[in-house]
């Protein structure tokens, strides 16, 4: 075989060779895009199975046009409506402070004492001055008495009788004069034993027995906490709408139960720089309840009436808040505007509803519990009788508010 033929079998046989990998290649990508078509077939009816989810007819609520209370939002921290610093009167060393905080005390009640030797003496040293006052009262008196008997029988001159009268007014005026001073040092006395003004609990203790006190030196803090208050700030056009007598619902911290209140008073001043307005809120109950503890909540000012939608039901997974309209058999997502809240009662059961513009009265909604679902989903209601048969049928499992297996939720929208 000479070389020419050797050369084209060569070139047959790499021929042959590149044909064959080709084929295969072909062959392949064939199979591939077979299985991906079939892939996408399968896609394409798992997507139209899922497309189609049943409910019940509780699953879903409508809007409805409901009177929900107008409110204003107040906020602020509870203080006793009464309350005193129990201070020194005298200054002196404190004897006898036992009270601490947490105790109770009554109205009267001895709770301490300034160190009063000093002041007893200051007392007696007074008493002794109105006592000699008293003495030259005697002595003026008797002397005017003997000048005036002698200018009767004209042994002396008025003049001498004059002097006599103006001793005598003097011995008396002194005399007042001592006798004011016996008092301010029984009242100094007095003061050096401190009493509680009323009844209740001490929450603050701000000296020590053994301490020397000033005057006006705060010992206590008393609090009557039977009555305690809500001090809230508003703002002078919200003010304008409260009114004494309004009631008002409180959400205290650390309490799982809301507590009533009403507004008591209003201050008739507004904040220098802030211009807002203190409202004063007693509550009904103030068992349980510590001063100083925050609450919030709202003040009722009238009824509104409008077209309310179930809080739950409104969706905020996306920028702007929304419902789920049904609308000829299919999701539709519908954004709305918020408004007042509010609570509605149906059939004795209390429901936290809001009021909304964007759809109209008798709009169907998908209720809350569903979560979302895609726009645009197909929904279809069971009917008394479907859920009759479903019920009937052996070994039935389905839930009356998820979508039946032949037909599994569309995925949450995004």
């Amino acid at each position: 075989m000479n070389n020419g033929m050797k050369r084209g079998l060569k070139w047959g046989i790499a021929v042959l060779i590149i044909a064959a990998l080709a084929f295969s290649v072909l062959k392949a990508l064939k199979g591939r895009k077979e299985q991906q078509e079939a892939v996408s077939a399968a896609a394409a009816a798992n997507a139209k199975a899922q497309a189609v989810v049943e409910l019940n007819s509780t699953d879903t609520v409508v809007a409805q046009v409901n009177d929900i209370a107008q409110g204003l939002p107040i906020s602020g921290s509870l203080k006793a409506a009464n309350s005193a610093f129990i201070k020194a009167r005298v200054a002196g060393e404190l004897q006898g402070l036992t009270v601490r905080e947490g105790d109770s005390v009554k109205a009267g009640q001895v709770i301490a004492r300034v160190e009063a030797t000093e002041y007893a003496a200051r007392l007696q040293q007074a008493q002794d001055q109105a006592d000699s006052a008293k003495a030259q009262i005697a002595i003026a008196q008797r002397q005017f008495d003997n000048n005036k008997a002698l200018v009767d029988q004209g042994f002396i001159s008025k003049t001498a009788l004059d002097t006599s009268v103006a001793n005598l007014n003097a011995a008396q005026a002194t005399h007042r004069a001592a006798l004011s001073n016996v008092d301010v040092a029984a009242k100094a006395v007095n003061d050096t034993v401190l009493r509680s003004p009323l009844s209740g609990i001490v929450s603050q203790r701000l000296a020590q027995p053994g301490e020397r006190v000033a005057i006006e030196a705060r010992i206590i803090e008393v609090l009557d906490m039977s009555r305690l208050e809500l001090e809230a700030n508003l703002s002078a056009a919200d003010s304008l709408g409260v009114r004494v007598g309004q009631a008002a619902t409180l959400q205290i911290e650390g309490i799982n139960s809301t507590r009533n209140a009403r507004v008591v008073r209003i201050n008739p001043n507004a904040q220098a720089g802030s211009r807002s307005v203190l409202v004063y809120l007693g509550l009904d109950n103030a068992s349980g309840l510590r001063q100083g503890l925050f609450a919030q909540g709202n003040v009722g000012t009238g009824k509104l009436t409008t077209l309310t939608v179930p809080l739950s039901a409104v969706r905020t997974d996306k920028p702007a808040p929304y419902v789920q309209v049904l609308e000829n058999n299919a999701v539709k997502h519908v954004t709305v505007e918020l408004g007042q809240r509010g609570e509605v009662s149906k059939n004795g059961i209390s429901e936290s509803v809001v009021a909304v513009k964007g759809i109209a009265p008798n709009t169907t909604l998908l209720a809350g519990s569903l979560g979302a679902l895609r726009d645009g989903t197909v929904i279809k209601l069971k009917t008394v009788t479907d859920v009759k048969t479903q019920a009937s049928t052996p070994n039935s499992n389905a839930q009356p508010s998820a979508p039946s297996a032949a037909a599994p939720a569309a995925p949450a929208a995004k």
